[in-house]
């Protein structure tokens, strides 16, 4: 449950949800793209399209160094993603299919909320409950084989610090 909303509010939140016409996303958050240096897709995308970079971390969970790139002032990023390791799951991703877009990130208000109404769609999410993602965010993935053949992520952002 999101922190401050009463079990009323979440309840309320999670049927508004569940019909069919209601938007689950607010906007793009980012795209994934998986890169095998950080620092070189940082310098070529800075360089290159003139972006400028609002946030990197390494995050030991996920198994990434990330970089989060603004596209202009849509709000919207690009976020770069090297693996801390050879077993990382962008290690595999980059094995498999070379640099590129490894992911759509759409951003959300209640992650739990839209998660349990995605379920009730039949959707298969990754994870049981969200994990943390970049900037403190909540995040989850959509199954690729129920989304078309894309990852799909789900943020929630940290208060009101997007890409912060």
């Amino acid at each position: 449950m999101v922190s401050g909303a009463t079990a009323g509010e979440h309840r309320h939140t999670l049927i508004g949800m569940t019909d069919a016409s209601a938007d689950l996303f607010t906007q793009i958050d980012h795209v994934g793209v998986a890169v095998p240096d950080l620092d070189a897709a940082i310098a070529f995308y800075s360089q290159t399209y003139g972006m400028r970079m609002l946030h990197a971390e390494t995050n030991e969970e996920q198994g990434v160094r990330e970089a989060m790139m603004a596209v202009g002032e849509s709000g919207s990023c690009i976020q770069l993603l090297a693996p801390l390791t050879p077993a990382s799951t962008i290690a595999k991703f980059l094995d498999r299919s070379g640099p590129g877009i490894q992911q759509m990130a759409y951003r959300v208000t209640d992650i739990d909320a839209v998660s349990a109404t995605l379920r009730e769609r039949g959707l298969r999410l990754l994870y049981d409950t969200p994990k943390r993602g970049t900037s403190n965010s909540r995040v989850n993935f959509i199954h690729p084989k129920d989304a078309g053949g894309i990852l799909v992520e789900l943020v929630e952002p940290a208060g009101e610090q997007a890409h912060a």
